[in-house]
């Protein structure tokens, strides 16, 4: 019997010449794995329909043997097509996509941080992806999984403590406020990067590249 979920598309890629990996984050079953038959042929029912980061509703067949669950039917949702065509805000979810996956099990419900992604997205939707984001992020995930760190605890200097503190609670649409020094951002960030490695075992990939936004032509 197939099941219906929806979800948004953390990463696609080949599987023959004619299908494709369907790699999805959802509420109920966390990340969730699907090939889609025929995707890839001129007049398949998924085209148009398969993109990085669109969010959709669809409906899939649970695989007995493996965790590659075969995808039926797909309803787009929102396509994201600012953020698809926007170099620094690909790196950022990239980055935000492999912290997931670093962090979490495969078909494992995880609706804390489908809501943080999905957040994190409507975010960047509207602002520009700036490192303050990508601190953001790094400390709200940590929450959702029970790691954050006690800035009281932390050994960062007071004020430093405070803007990790406040990045941490600070509601997404209110962060371009945020009053933040760079030596105080510089301090935080030097410490998630040692708190990432000691709980995540390894620092998730595409980190550097998050944190440095493109420069804008002149």
């Amino acid at each position: 019997m197939d099941e219906r979920s929806h979800g948004t598309i953390l990463r696609i890629r080949p599987l023959t010449e004619t299908s494709l990996i369907v790699h999805w984050l959802t509420p109920e079953h966390g990340r969730l794995a699907t090939v889609a038959k025929g995707a890839r042929r001129p007049k398949s029912p998924f085209l148009g329909k398969l993109d990085l980061l669109l969010s959709a509703d669809f409906s899939y067949q649970p695989s007995r043997r493996s965790d590659l669950h075969t995808l039926r039917e797909v309803a787009v949702l929102d396509r994201r097509s600012r953020l698809v065509t926007d170099l620094q805000s690909l790196r950022v979810t990239a980055y935000a996509t492999a912290c997931i996956e670093q962090s979490t099990e495969s078909d494992t419900p995880i609706p804390e941080v489908y809501e943080l992604f999905t957040a994190l997205l409507d975010y960047l939707a509207l602002h520009p992806p700036t490192a303050r984001a990508v601190l953001a992020f790094e400390l709200k995930l940590l929450a959702c999984l029970g790691m954050e760190p006690d800035p009281a605890e932390t050994r960062l200097p007071p004020a430093a403590a405070q803007l990790a503190h406040d990045l941490l609670d600070t509601d997404w649409m209110d962060l371009p406020n945020l009053a933040a020094s760079p030596s105080d951002a510089r301090a935080v960030r030097q410490f998630l990067h040692g708190f990432l490695i000691f709980h995540l075992g390894k620092l998730p990939r595409g980190r550097e590249e998050a944190l440095h936004p493109i420069p804008s032509p002149p």
